[in-house]
């Protein structure tokens, strides 16, 4: 054990050297290099682990690990102390990066020499990888603008300014119980997201149940309609909502004609809010939860019907409680969306202002009041740990294993009658009134102008999309390809790494225990809990100086988008991992494997349906996000999303339109391409029984 150590210390001591020697110490495009001061120490400490390798086999596990600890952590701190103490030097570039990598790794391998997660150097360094990038990436940044909501107007530090910011009458008045226009937007917010995560786990669970306990023949339908509301950008289930329940909408139109009911505006507000995120996240849920039902043990049902339960019976008390693990972490993933969400308020909320919007607006609005944004931002993180919690305990510490190292070739048990009933019933007509709206919506691609020249034309895909041919080859003429080309470059970066750290940080959650892994939890959730543009404004302040200076490149969106996007395929592995029996790492560790190993041929088999939804989920919000990276565009990486936005705010609701159905035919080829390569989890199960719907009453 004390030489496969050594090899790891010397290993990454050779890294570190390579890229001190090699790799540009600076991000300078001049050439520039380190000073002395800069190199010593990691030079030095880089030496010093190599020459463990000629110390004597004799040196003890502690002791060794122990010096690991104090040269890599110690080599670590005093890059990231020169990093930001010194002024006046440029951003550090990639060879600092690897060296302070190598020295974090030095520092695991010693945690894992000393005890530490049992020995096992894997586990080691991928908590410490972890919770350093989670540190930097989101921690950092946050904390870069939280600090301005203590802040006074003369920038002093002042704990009053943050209460009269966070009990201001705006948040927290009641008007609207005694008869006035609206509540406060604290209120409009916690209402706004109970509702949403109570829908969206209901409707998901609806089209779980229907794709995985049900003979029904249009699954695939089902599965596509379900995504299609993460496949787009957020203005296009706004605009289908208004076109067909707004005041000139056809439900509207149809009321005034066949009954003379005078139209209204009501999807402006609450209702129409709360529709739209349902719309929004419900796809969110069933990604959640369809892993979750199709893990669900045929035995178990099985040995409930034999001991005589019903039908009703073992889904209430078996089927459901094993369920819960998903139940809960979709609700959370639900409240916390909605109250991140910026998109579908800006469009229908109307007088029902929400915590999102008002960010939004103290930070671009003619208020500029970066501090009041920021109490703000705090207000939603307390929204959010409480959520967290909440989930925690309803989960609590009970045991939800359903999948097991023995055989399981059971037939999972017909759903009992009401709940296939009630499954179909909402998930039908929710599947319906979503293609009613995304037909209406994508239909202003194919008309001259929407609203009054409904002429068919393809003028607004020639305009976005041509293409040309010269004798030097193809040239993409369409205003939009510069945009698509760059989206989907950074959105391929950003889905696999985005996929691998949150499955990675659930096995970390699930399997293995160490102090602070409540907090560790919480800390990967933090950024999923503030709205995007909070995150845009905060990368911009932290990461726009040196020591880390990402602004204007592509690194900084991707880094966006895997920090924003994780917390889901976390969530989604967490579930599923749940499900999974520990005594299958135990076997696994018998037969010598070690916890990569296991991670890699034992678990990610199983938990393929969490994969694809981590793929998929960070995949499409990379190419469909708007708030977090408004403002970290610029004028060599310009998203889809953004060039979207401003064909809108010209007016030219056609070429967006079009780009928008492009995007979402490219999203659904994505997703079909993602389903092929992770392929689908073998059980060795039967297949549901093919109940058929029962038969109306007859004449």
């Amino acid at each position: 054990m004390r030489d496969a150590l050594r090899r790891w210390a010397v290993g990454w001591g050779l890294v570190g050297c390579a890229a001190l020697a090699l790799l540009p110490w600076y991000a300078t495009s001049d050439g520039a290099g380190p000073g002395k001061l800069q190199l010593l120490v990691p030079g030095l400490t880089l030496l010093a682990a190599l020459a463990l390798r000629n110390l004597p086999s004799r040196l003890g596990r502690s002791v060794l690990g122990l010096r690991l600890m104090v040269l890599g952590g110690g080599g670590f701190i005093y890059i990231a102390a020169q990093g930001w103490a010194l002024g006046g030097q440029p951003g550090m570039g990639l060879g600092a990066a690897v060296v302070a990598t190598s020295l974090l790794m030095l520092f695991a391998i010693g945690l894992a020499a000393r005890g530490f997660f049992k020995g096992d150097v894997f586990v080691a360094g991928a908590v410490v990888a972890v919770t350093v990038l989670v540190g930097l990436f989101t921690f950092y940044p946050v904390a870069r603008i939280l600090l301005g909501a203590v802040q006074g107007s003369d920038g002093s530090v002042s704990g009053g300014a943050l209460a009269e910011r966070l009990l201001a009458a705006k948040i927290w008045r009641i008007d609207c119980l005694t008869g006035g226009r609206s509540c406060g937007v604290g209120w409009n917010t916690l209402v706004l997201a109970l509702l949403t995560a109570t829908t969206t786990t209901a409707l998901g669970l609806a089209f779980a149940l229907v794709v995985t306990r049900t003979g029904f023949k249009a699954k695939r339908l089902l599965r596509v309609l379900t995504i299609l509301p993460i496949i787009t950008p957020p203005f296009v289930i706004g605009l289908g909502l208004i076109l067909i329940f707004g005041r000139s909408g056809l439900v509207n139109q149809l009321m005034e004609w066949a009954f003379a009911v005078e139209p209204s505006r009501w999807i402006y507000g609450l209702p129409g809010v709360w529709l739209a995120q349902t719309f929004s996240f419900t796809p969110v849920a069933f990604l959640v939860l369809i892993g979750v039902v199709e893990g669900v043990s045929p035995s178990l049902e099985e040995a409930s019907q034999t001991l005589r339960a019903d039908r009703w019976q073992t889904f209430r008390r078996v089927s459901l409680p094993l369920m819960r693990p998903g139940l809960a972490n979709a609700f959370l993933v639900g409240f916390i969306e909605s109250i991140a969400d910026f998109g579908n308020p800006i469009v229908l909320g109307g007088n029902f202002g929400v915590l999102s919007t008002e960010v939004f607006f103290s930070i671009v609005g003619a208020q500029l009041d970066q501090g009041r944004a920021a109490a703000l931002g705090v207000l939603l993180l307390a929204l959010a740990l409480v959520a967290f919690f909440v989930q925690r305990r309803v989960v609590g510490g009970k045991n939800y294993t359903a999948i097991s190292g023995k055989g399981d070739g059971g037939r999972p048990a017909p759903l009992p009658p009401f709940v296939r009933r009630l499954a179909f019933g909402v998930a039908l007509p929710w599947a319906v009134l979503t293609l009613s709206i995304y037909g209406l919506a994508l239909a202003g691609g194919f008309v001259e102008t929407w609203g009054r020249d409904y002429t068919p034309t393809l003028r607004h895909y020639v305009k976005a999309f041509s293409v040309e041919w010269s004798q030097t080859g193809i040239i993409w003429s369409g205003s939009a390809w510069r945009s698509f080309w760059t989206t989907l470059e950074l959105a391929s970066v950003a889905a696999p790494l985005t996929a691998a750290l949150g499955i990675l940080t659930a096995y970390l959650l699930v399997r293995q225990r160490f102090v602070g892994r409540a907090a560790f939890e919480f800390a990967t959730m933090l950024s999923f809990a503030i709205p995007g543009t909070v995150i845009g404004v905060s990368y911009i302040l932290a990461f726009n100086v040196p020591p880390i200076e990402l602004t204007g490149t592509g690194t900084i969106l991707v880094v966006c988008f895997v920090f924003r996007n994780m917390p889901v395929g976390l969530r989604a592995g967490v579930a599923a991992m749940s499900q999974i029996d520990p005594s299958l790492d135990e076997a696994s560790r018998t037969l010598g494997g070690r916890s990569l190993a296991t991670l890699r041929r034992v678990i990610l088999p199983l938990l393929r349906p969490a994969v694809v939804a981590a793929l998929v989920y960070s995949f499409v919000r990379a190419m469909t996000t708007v708030s977090a990276v408004i403002f970290l565009v610029s004028a060599d990486y310009d998203m889809a999303t953004t060039y979207i936005i401003h064909r809108v705010l010209n007016g030219d609701y056609g070429v967006a339109i079009a780009y928008s159905s492009v995007l979402i035919v490219l999203m659904l080829a994505a997703i079909g391409l993602i389903q092929l390569l992770v392929g689908e989890r073998r059980l060795r199960r039967a297949a549901p029984a093919l109940t058929p719907l029962p038969a109306g009453p007859t004449a």
